[in-house]
């Protein structure tokens, strides 16, 4: 027999749209004779519908939408996730459907109590196992944390069935696919079962799913490899009860998934919220120029535009690169000389205000004075054109506070909220490997916001190579001080770096949605209060 995987791209919330999505990749698998159809986690409904869940039209709507599909699906086994309402209590499940009805359901029984999924606030716990047999053969159902996260002998009796179907959403984190692939062979190891995953693809505002499915036989080799960040339709063919090798879609390094993660998840925000396109401000920096070549990649240059705002601390150089940029992109490029306002502004401030000038030195306020005035005429163009401004800031300077509120921090979203400084210059030589778009002298420069004289981020940082670390260590490991300067990072450094992270949680939480690729980022899995007298220094 065959198994087809329906790796598709749902949207939260569409369920005639996804509903759709699931028929034509059920017809098409049974076009190429597959008994079975697979579809990833809450297929149905889109991932994760988060508090859609607590309104009862919308799951009451699901269940509509399910029994409507059913009735289309003949001639072919669907195996489906939705979200399953029945007597006031909420299952997230998975039903198998034949003949225009359904023949059985299994209800989740691990569900993911992390603040990244919160399952248990929404769905109740399901307790008994869900085992059918088709052509002969008979299979097991999971839906993903009953794989990722039990013990292998919670529910199934695994003597019972030969081939475990699994349907995911799991979310994209870098070398992920590494840790699915060890755990399915531990998983295998432990049941001599073998394992069908089927895994959502897509962006769903900070998260983005990466696809990837795979099969591994009871003897814990790879024998299918779906591609990831596209929709697939895979076939499985079984004999002998083991699923048969196949070709195995090509991998890939790590740095070209993480730019494709951003590309999709991108693309995706944009298109799922009905955005024409995407603006950005573009300043001759390597992040505006990241942020502008990712956008390009996922909307085409014909839904992107770039506003360079000078001002006179901007040195020339910046100009030419980013007009080269924009060029060899082929956006529409707008400059405009912010000095005019600027002075405007400044004079208000002194004459008005009383602010003092600080004897001519750039203060921090006038600093702040030229990144909010690029913020609004990046917000004005917004709301003329309804584009969505992304903004360009990276991991780093958000952990640290390198930004400024209403100003570069104001958009809809965040495409390098995650990536690291090290990362950004990783994927700025990456895409260049592709063909070369970002000019050499935009990585090459030392990084400045350009907003006093011969100003370079150094001037208050340590050098990125050195705060990077500090920040992956206390953020994405939670390793204490000592363990950070136990690793040979430099007291001062640490101490510093940690009190800037602590001093601007009140930054970021009102900072735009941005995409996660890490374990930690500082939107779904980030949860300090503003408000806190704790100091672990």
């Amino acid at each position: 027999m065959k198994i087809a995987i329906a790796q598709i791209n749902c949207t939260v919330g569409d369920l005639a749209g996804n509903a759709k999505k699931i028929l034509d990749a059920t017809n098409q698998a049974k076009q190429l004779g597959a008994e079975l159809v697979v579809t990833p986690e809450l297929a149905l409904s889109g991932y994760p519908p988060k508090d859609l869940l607590l309104r009862s039209a919308f799951c009451i709507a699901c269940q509509n939408t399910l029994a409507d599909l059913a009735n289309k699906i003949h001639g072919i086994t669907l195996l489906v996730g939705y979200p399953h309402y029945t007597e006031n209590k909420l299952f997230n499940a998975a039903s198998v459907i034949q003949n225009g009805g359904v023949v059985a359901t299994y209800f989740k029984s691990t569900l993911n109590h992390s603040a990244f999924y919160g399952e248990t606030h929404y769905f109740n716990p399901g307790t008994e196992p869900c085992v059918f047999e088709l052509s002969g053969i008979k299979f097991g159902v999971g839906i993903c944390a009953d794989f990722w996260q039990s013990d292998a002998s919670t529910h199934i009796k695994y003597a019972d069935i030969k081939i475990l179907l699994v349907l995911n959403a799991s979310a994209y984190q870098i070398d992920k696919q590494v840790k699915r692939y060890q755990i399915t062979r531990q998983h295998i190891h432990e049941t001599g079962v073998s394992v069908v995953h089927a895994n959502l693809v897509g962006g769903q505002d900070e998260r983005v799913f990466d696809g990837a499915s795979f099969v591994m036989n009871n003897k814990g080799v790879l024998t299918h490899q779906l591609g990831e960040f596209t929709e697939a339709l895979g076939l499985v063919e079984i004999q002998n009860d083991m699923p048969v090798s196949d070709k195995l879609a090509a991998s890939q390094p790590s740095i070209a998934s993480v730019y494709q993660a951003l590309c999709l998840g991108v693309k995706d925000y944009v298109n799922k919220n009905n955005f024409p396109g995407a603006l950005l401000g573009l300043s001759g920096g390597v992040d505006s120029a990241l942020t502008l070549a990712i956008a390009v990649d996922a909307l085409g240059a014909d839904r992107v535009q770039t506003v360079m705002m000078p001002s006179q601390y901007t040195a020339d150089f910046s100009l030419l690169d980013a007009k080269k940029l924009a060029a060899t992109l082929g956006v529409k490029h707008r400059e405009c000389d912010i000095q005019p306002l600027f002075d405007q502004f400044l004079s208000c401030l002194i004459d008005k205000l009383q602010i003092g000038s600080d004897d001519g030195d750039t203060s921090l306020t006038q600093e702040n004075l030229q990144a909010r005035i690029r913020g609004v005429l990046l917000m004005a163009l917004s709301n003329q054109t309804g584009s969505l401004v992304l903004t360009t800031g990276n991991k780093s300077e958000m952990a640290v506070g390198y930004c400024t509120l209403y100003g570069d921090m104001a958009g809809g979203f965040a495409v390098l909220k995650d990536v690291s400084k090290t990362m950004v210059y990783q994927l700025c030589h990456y895409r260049n490997q592709l063909n070369n778009i970002i000019p050499e002298r935009i990585i090459q420069r030392p990084p400045s916001a350009e907003l006093r004289p011969n100003q370079t981020d150094q001037d208050s940082l340590p050098p990125y190579e050195v705060l990077d670390v500090i920040i992956k260590a206390f953020v994405e490991q939670n390793l204490s001080v000592a363990e950070i300067i136990a690793m040979n990072c430099d007291e001062v450094d640490v101490t510093h770096v940690i009190q800037l992270i602590r001093k601007n949680e009140y930054k970021r939480h009102q900072a735009p949605l941005g995409i996660r690729i890490t374990e930690c980022d500082f939107g779904t899995s980030w949860h300090y209060p503003v408000t806190s007298k704790y100091q672990e220094l």
